[in-house]
């Protein structure tokens, strides 16, 4: 067999994809397994914007290669999106990129802007795709700490300072994942004023600012940021639309166009009909938002009460799809998941996945239905016996 390359021999199979082959086994040998670990949302994206893919798909002409930069009509509608919820002004012409999901962007970032042996700050816990980037491009990964005792924000003054001298690039994530830690303006301020103190790209992945979030914020809104600032956003979450793969990303026009370079030279565009559809559901008024949290409200007050039942606690100003909560004292994430799934088969994500800060805390998914909720209290509810 041909070696692989260098740069994934430290690559680990992404542990959602080894955790859903077990529980296949598991479900393949009889047992009823409730997957509560992923946050892939189970509603439907608003019929119109469904309609509207159909629509665009019976054209016979939407069937054909697209523009890298995506149609003029999606980056406009992702510029009045921002500029109506988020308060941010972007040029649709150079200062936005739609990409086939954020994830995507996570990859085209590190690719256009780290070189071998350059450094990444990243957080501790954190979204493992941004530790895989980096080491994919043979980049010097510098975890961060986020911890409860601070809020779950950077603290910069624990930051080594010749890492910061050395860093490049700094991945944040407000409202944050797994921890659930919502955006301030003091926060978002604080990180473009370090990015452009210390000359670090800093890119904020925002995916989840709309769910169980009164007050939507984006990196952008703080004056100055865009120098030294991106942000990338998904419609996945917030939309109900995680299969479609459409996200952005925004900032200055020199790193638009550096991903660009990547981008142009990796995938072959949008599928149009996708666009069209995305440029309807960016148009939902404020009332779409309150009815998917209107739900996701219902689900979180079950997904507590299966907090209680496992004696962990939890922030209750947390936002998101998520509960991220501590597990009781002495016990181990791994083992305490692994113990729920083997005797009453309910998969809970351990905190452990997002980083050695992650120990002794877990993670609910909100993406299952209110019964589906019931149905996992039921079965926990012999815990304590």
């Amino acid at each position: 067999m041909i070696k692989v390359a260098d740069r994934i021999a430290d690559v680990k199979e992404y542990y959602f994809s080894k955790k859903l082959d077990e529980i296949r086994a598991m479900v393949a040998d009889g047992k009823d397994v409730i997957n509560l670990g992923i946050g892939s949302p189970d509603l439907p994206p608003a019929p119109e914007v469904a309609e509207e893919l159909v629509r665009s798909a019976s054209d016979a002409t939407n069937h054909a290669y697209q523009s890298y930069r995506s149609i003029p009509e999606l980056r406009e509608a992702i510029a009045a999106f921002y500029q109506s919820h988020y308060d941010v002004e972007l040029n649709p012409v150079s200062e936005i990129l739609p990409l086939l999901g954020s994830k995507e962007g996570v990859m085209y970032i590190s690719m256009a802007f780290l070189n071998a042996g350059d450094t990444v700050l990243i957080p501790n816990p954190g979204y493992p795709a941004y530790k895989t980037a980096a080491e994919m491009m043979g980049a010097k990964v510098v975890f961060y700490d986020l911890k409860e005792e601070n809020g779950w924000v950077p603290q910069f003054d624990q930051i080594d300072a010749a890492v910061i001298k050395a860093a490049k690039m700094m991945w944040v994530n407000y409202p944050n994942m797994p921890t659930g830690k919502k955006a301030n303006k003091e926060i978002l301020a604080g990180l473009a004023e370090f990015a452009n103190q210390n000359e670090i790209l800093v890119i904020n992945d925002n995916p989840y600012s709309f769910i169980l979030n009164d007050n939507p914020l984006s990196l952008l809104s703080i004056p100055g940021s865009k120098e030294n600032c991106l942000e990338l956003n998904s419609m996945s979450k917030a939309f109900n639309m995680a299969g479609w793969r459409v996200g952005m990303v925004s900032g200055r026009q020199e790193y638009i166009d550096a991903i660009l370079r990547v981008k142009s030279n990796v995938d072959s565009g949008m599928f149009r009909p996708v666009q069209d559809a995305a440029v309807k559901a960016l148009s939902l008024p404020k009332e779409w938002f309150e009815s998917i949290n209107k739900e996701y409200q219902q689900r979180r007050l079950l997904a507590e009460q299966l907090l209680d039942i496992l004696e962990c606690q939890h922030d209750e100003q947390q936002s998101g799809m998520f509960l991220w909560a501590r597990i009781p004292e002495g016990r181990q994430s791994e083992e305490f998941v692994d113990e729920i799934l083997q005797n009453k088969y309910v998969f809970i994500t351990p905190g452990t996945i997002f980083g050695s800060n992650g120990e002794g805390y877990i993670r609910i998914s909100l993406c299952s239905t209110q019964d589906v909720l019931r149905t996992v209290l039921g079965r926990l509810e012999t815990v304590k016996a």
